[in-house]
């Protein structure tokens, strides 16, 4: 008889369920790879418990069972949930979460996937939640969130067009934000606010562009002396700080890569150590010529191997104005002493900074201008960073290095300028066609530079427009709208949502970090 009702139970399943990437009904953001559903409703229990039987996964540092209790906080979004059952057939208990792998190690390529369903075929009183490790859980934490409603009228948190069946996955490994500490200094909490953002929109690298031209705010024990090229005593990060800020990411499925731009933006360096300037009167680039150089480097690149364990190291290499190389004559008698010139010495310089890199365990990203320039020199090891336009990932892949995409006209989000629909029709692959030079491209990012933004209007933004980017970078591409138009009402439906979350994401109808125009509906705007 059991057997019998259950049966009964997955044929009425079966014929309410449909293919949801169809209706206008499914909210998610990112959209997932496959998305099924149906037409009941069900509550969530006031008591709605973890469970983990079966799972191979111990989490003896609390990433499972954190994750899922700042789910639950921001399903309940500060509401009291304080509703009466009438009908305890559509009741879920809680949601179980099977992992299959014990490692918890975070790094570049690491399984993502997911597959949740809700309720649970076998255990309809739960949801279930499978992955392969525990960061392909916290995606589907995240994805549970959004099919959660608080019903102001009943006083229940609610999950509509159930049962839910999302077999989920990245498009690309690398779904990256670059954050400019160097600009304007950025206080604590407000990079683990945007850590926890990113979290929402299923992005996984925080780029960390620490110094540069106007400040180094980092503490290096190696040379204690660089952070006096802050802005001022409290505008700085201790190395501990920086620790910290890697394991807040970590358990939340998201790499840190830290980036020491050399040879160019480096002005702030010889604040605390004026050898690293070509001379007191020209400061910029680092002194080629100088073996401290390459110490201090080195230094640097030891105390990052502590804390940054991301796979990857970004060394900048833009931008490089070698004019006080040729105007200093100490400098410009060492070129002539090693037959070089300018171009050459650039060369040399970002060549030497890579072997440090690599002799510390670190594969490279360097901005696309070493590729541009002696492209068949570098490391092979390298990432190449398009930013200055199109055709250059094209150009890449096709020499057979990897390739991140940025490119400023469309990603750059300090361009006010460029509508979140140019930032979700930004394709990484474009004109790219050969199958193995697709996989060279391993992701995007989206780039926050900071000279026009500090604490106070670094999340508006940042946000929606990032999230355009997020989807293009996660969902699979012909599950993506072909029109930017066709996605709009969801990805406003997205931003209130972070508005709800403590997010303080701007409006859709405008250009970047636009205020609203008119009182109105957050969903209208």
């Amino acid at each position: 008889m059991e057997g019998a009702l259950w049966l009964l139970v997955v044929v009425v399943l079966a014929v309410v369920v449909a293919p949801a990437e169809s209706s206008g009904d499914v909210k998610i953001w990112p959209m997932p790879a496959s998305v099924s559903s149906g037409n009941k409703r069900l509550h969530l229990s006031k008591d709605f418990e973890l469970l983990t039987q079966g799972t191979g996964y111990n989490d003896a540092s609390g990433i499972v069972k954190d994750g899922f209790y700042r789910m639950l906080a921001v399903v309940n979004n500060g509401h009291v949930v304080d509703g009466n059952f009438s009908d305890k057939s559509s009741l879920l208990s809680g949601l179980h979460v099977v992992i299959s792998s014990p490692n918890d190690q975070l790094q570049y390529g690491i399984d993502e996937s997911y597959k949740l369903m809700v309720p649970s075929p076998e255990n309809p009183a739960y949801a279930h939640l499978q992955a392969n490790t525990v960061y392909g859980a916290l995606h589907g934490l995240q994805t549970f969130s959004q099919l959660c409603h608080f019903n102001y009228k009943s006083g229940l948190i609610e999950v509509h067009m159930s049962p839910w069946t999302i077999t989920d996955q990245p498009r690309f490994s690398y779904r990256g934000l670059l954050i400019d500490t160097s600009r304007h200094y950025l206080p604590l909490p407000v990079i683990k606010n945007v850590i926890e953002s990113m979290t929402y929109a299923k992005l996984n690298v925080l780029h960390w562009h620490i110094v540069d031209t106007q400040s180094f705010p980092l503490e290096i024990p190696s040379y204690p002396k660089l952070w006096n090229g802050a802005y001022s005593a409290s505008e700085r990060y201790t190395i501990a700080d920086a620790a910290e800020i890697v394991s807040y990411a970590q358990k939340r499925g998201i790499n840190v890569m830290a980036e020491l731009d050399v040879p160019g933006h480096a002005l702030s360096w010889g604040v605390g150590y004026p050898a690293l300037w070509p001379s007191n009167d020209c400061q910029q680039p680092l002194d080629v010529s100088n073996e401290f150089t390459f110490q201090v480097i080195n230094g640097i690149l030891s105390d990052f191997s502590k804390i940054f364990k991301f796979k990857f190291v970004h060394l900048g290499g833009d931008e490089v104005n070698t004019r006080c190389w040729t105007d200093t004559p100490r400098i410009s008698k060492w070129l002539k002493k090693h037959h070089m010139n300018e171009s050459q010495a650039y060369q040399y310089f970002v060549l030497r900074a890579q072997n440090i890199a690599l002799s510390h365990g670190y594969e490279i990203v360097n901005w696309e201008e070493t590729f541009n320039n002696f492209g068949n020199k570098l490391s092979r090891k390298t990432v190449v960073h398009n930013w200055l336009g199109g055709g250059v990932a094209q150009q890449v892949v096709a020499s057979g290095f990897r390739c991140i995409v940025s490119n400023q006209d469309k990603w750059y989000l300090d361009h006010l300028d460029t509508t979140w629909q140019e930032f979700y029709m930004n394709e990484p692959l474009t004109n790219i066609t050969n199958s193995k030079q697709q996989k060279l491209v391993i992701g995007g990012e989206v780039c926050m530079w900071g000279e026009h933004i500090d604490g106070s209007d670094i999340e508006q933004t940042i946000w929606p427009r990032a999230a355009a980017a997020a989807e293009r970078l996660w969902t699979p591409y012909d599950k993506l709208a072909k029109d930017a138009s066709e996605v709009t009402g969801r990805l406003a439906h997205f931003r209130c949502l972070l508005n709800q979350r403590g997010v303080a994401a701007a409006p859709l109808s405008g250009p970047g970090r636009v205020a609203p125009f008119e009182p109105g509906s957050c969903y209208v705007q």
